[in-house]
């Protein structure tokens, strides 16, 4: 009896079966993600062997669109969930170390994806991996951007495999080399636009800051979403110490939606007041011009005020409820990084010299190639979630 007790305390509450689930229906989603995932590799291949111009609905006026924007969206989602993980197993916040593993684990299967999208965006991806090498360019900050990233999930890769040999000391020292390298990659990002000074709408010292924030905001919902989904696919009941991580993490969201809040406030002020040429046109195109129902509903709405409000409602206690927050920052943040990407690079160049014939706004919308590059991406992403849950047990610890 004593020693059933023992067994009890020391056995994850979650485990009821340690097993992961081997149901037909998790082999036909594992089965389903990846034949998307190659569908979409399809589509991408096609249009490299077409060419972008005739399959993608980028122009020479509007050259970023849909698959930039989506690699934004998944390489800030790996940046943030780096961060909010590494505040456990890197600085050893107790409240934050339950979700250590699976949140690496999705940072290295997020920005894999990431990659995979953004090289049917590059006309000639493996260029940049070649001459990245053997002729750097110190003064490109997208040098940097692929030089940097590519150290952060190396360092990433190296963690997650400390985690999974049990070695917490070494897989510290990694993921905060994984930190730093994340946050350097993700600030550079932020410069890639923000050092931009023929486009209005991004040039500001400010990007950095707001990418490493709102990459942290969207790690916290993007933590959420894949610990709940993991634990109903495997039909496990989650331990009190892992909810509690989860209520701190939304306490985490809640508090830097409302920093973005900030940021987005005075965004809207620096682009409205005195009418700045060129970011003015492009701020009232989302305040009440083509993308304001993005703006409102998915960016203002959905990504923050309906998470936002919800996480206050439960008082971040009720994990089903923190999920569905989560699904409607995730979108909202989505929407986000493609109206980031879009927004400004509709406003010609020359706006303010009246040409004959030029719009006031320049036009975009994604071709079916580039929408399938990004399902493909989308269900890439899916299918290595799925898989890690059963190739690592589902990323049990003695943490949680």
């Amino acid at each position: 009896m004593a020693m059933n007790n023992i067994l009890a305390q020391v056995l994850p509450q979650e485990g009821e079966g340690l097993s992961v689930k081997t149901s037909s229906g998790y082999n036909a989603a594992i089965a389903l993600s990846g034949l998307l995932a190659i569908v979409g590799i399809a589509f991408g291949v096609h249009a490299f062997l077409q060419g972008y111009h005739a399959t993608y609905n980028v122009t020479r006026e509007v050259p970023w669109g849909l698959l930039i924007a989506t690699y934004v969206f998944f390489v800030v989602t790996s940046t943030g969930l780096c961060l909010v993980s590494s505040i456990g197993h890197v600085f050893n916040i107790e409240a934050f170390k339950p979700i250590a593993k699976r949140s690496v684990f999705m940072a290295i299967t997020t920005i894999i994806a990431g990659f995979v999208v953004i090289a049917f965006e590059i006309e000639n991806p493996w260029r940049m991996a070649i001459y990245n090498v053997i002729s750097p360019n110190l003064t490109s900050n997208i040098w940097w951007m692929g030089t940097l990233y590519g150290a952060y999930l190396f360092f990433m890769l190296i963690e997650f495999a400390l985690l999974q040999a049990g070695k917490h000391k070494q897989a510290g020292y990694l993921g905060l080399m994984g930190v730093v390298a994340g946050v350097a990659a993700h600030s550079n990002l932020g410069a890639v636009f923000g050092l931009l000074n023929g486009r209005e709408f991004w040039h500001g010292p400010y990007m950095p800051i707001y990418f490493i924030t709102s990459a942290m905001m969207s790690g916290t919902a993007a933590v959420i979403f894949f610990h709940w989904i993991g634990y109903k696919a495997n039909g496990w009941k989650m331990s009190p110490a892992l909810e509690s991580s989860l209520q701190s993490t939304a306490k985490l969201g809640a508090l830097l939606m409302t920093v973005i809040m900030f940021f987005t406030c005075w965004k809207v002020i620096s682009g409205v007041s005195g009418q700045p040429p060129g970011k003015y046109e492009a701020m009232m195109s989302i305040l009440s011009g083509p993308y304001s129902v993005n703006f409102w509903i998915g960016e203002i709405m959905m990504g923050m005020v309906i998470p936002f409000s919800i996480i206050l409602a439960v008082r971040a206690k009720n994990v089903n409820a923190l999920f569905i927050a989560s699904v409607s920052s995730i979108i909202g943040i989505f929407i986000m990084r493609y109206d980031l990407v879009v927004v400004g690079m509709i406003v010609p160049q020359f706006h303010e010299m009246g040409i004959v014939g030029q719009p006031h706004l320049w036009s975009y919308t994604p071709s079916l190639h580039e929408i399938m590059v990004v399902v493909g991406g989308m269900s890439l992403c899916a299918m290595g979630f799925l898989m890690g849950e059963r190739l690592f047990k589902g990323h049990l610890s003695e943490d949680h």
